[in-house]
């Protein structure tokens, strides 16, 4: 029962580090809508997508293909670096 226990937790534990992850903004896709005035839903029309999908790039949930991107950023007429969080810490 014990090792049951432990197995448990440690799963438990992985899908709470999943989760987490999960909520890292890896994209600006909803800041650089939002500094343009432009709707999830406008977007969805130009993409021919579901507003779901475009919802849950926003949100981080789900990620659009690298290509994906590379067409965002033609329509939106920004660089694709500009959608895309950086990694890189600020050095003082």
């Amino acid at each position: 029962m014990r090792k049951l226990n432990i197995t448990l937790k440690k799963s438990i534990h992985l899908r709470i580090t999943l989760i987490d992850m999960k909520k890292e903004a890896i994209n600006r896709l909803k800041a650089v809508l939002a500094e343009q005035g432009k709707t999830n839903k406008w977007l969805a029309e130009k993409l021919n997508k579901n507003e779901t999908t475009i919802s849950r790039w926003c949100t981080n949930e789900t990620q659009p293909s690298m290509e994906t991107l590379v067409l965002i950023s033609k329509i939106l007429g920004v660089d694709v670096r500009e959608l895309i969080t950086s990694t890189k810490k600020n050095q003082l």
